[in-house]
């Protein structure tokens, strides 16, 4: 029931997001990789039971820990939620939102238009990144531009993991090329439209905002129909992802 339990679950399986953490400054940190492990947590919850009735089970279960936690309650003794109280305190009740967002990944439900994936994008990594940029700094006022730098890191990892997707019966509902490079477009567009909002976010949620590695090129390649997401993305290589967090730690920037 430890931070260390939590930020070892980052490091072997969320390591772009490990890598933002240690640029964090140091009081974010907690913050940020319980919120993290929560979300690594609620993500795997559809897929521990191939039964979707279990499965549902399972993903209420984090709800309703969170929802208690919302009204002032401590949770049970737990590897992640323990230090996630410790950490938010009655502010981790709004994160039972994550857990709500991944009803469909019970019922292994495809998506049958791109406007689909943007929504489910907005309710995963949406919520995600405007929780992590609050408590990094972020003010209300600049909620908009964190939900559109997140529309567009999200549909980049949704885009990046579709090969794994589809197999499981999450991805597209029918494989169509025109689908992915409308998604793509799409998350060229959020991206962009945050960077150049980016000033009016603080320096300190820089970390917070981090997109991975390459988003950008792989943005460009999918939406030229360089790659396609329908059968394989091209795999990070340590040395890229080092690049691309010292880049964010030593100019604030998650863009060339």
């Amino acid at each position: 029931m430890t931070l260390e339990a939590c930020t070892e679950s980052l490091r072997q399986h969320d390591p772009d997001r490990f890598g933002a953490v240690l640029v964090a400054q140091v009081q974010d940190r907690p913050a940020l990789v319980t919120l993290y492990a929560l979300n690594l947590e609620v993500a795997r919850a559809p897929f521990q039971s191939a039964e979707p009735m279990l499965a549902e089970m399972r993903l209420q279960w984090w709800i309703d820990r969170l929802a208690e936690m919302g009204r002032g309650t401590p949770p049970p003794l737990h590897d992640v939620l323990t230090p996630l109280w410790e950490a938010w305190g009655a502010g981790a009740g709004p994160l039972a939102g994550l857990a709500e967002a991944r009803h469909r990944d019970c019922e292994r439900q495809p998506f049958a238009t791109p406007d689909e994936v943007v929504a489910y994008v907005d309710a995963t990594a949406g919520v995600l990144m405007w929780a992590a940029a609050q408590r990094c700094g972020a003010a209300e006022g600049t909620r908009d531009i964190v939900a559109h730098h997140a529309r567009g890191a999200g549909i980049a990892a949704w885009l990046r993991a579709l090969p794994q997707l589809q197999a499981l019966g999450l991805g597209m509902a029918e494989a169509r090329a025109e689908d992915v490079h409308v998604l793509a477009e799409k998350a060229r567009d959020g991206l962009r439209m945050a960077a150049r909002l980016h000033r009016k976010l603080p320096g300190r949620a820089a970390a917070a905002l981090f997109p991975g590695p390459r988003v950008p090129r792989l943005l460009s390649e999918i939406a030229s129909g360089r790659i396609d997401p329908l059968t394989a993305t091209p795999a990070i290589t340590p040395f890229q992802r080092r690049a691309s967090l010292a880049r964010l730690a030593f100019t604030g920037r998650w863009w060339r």
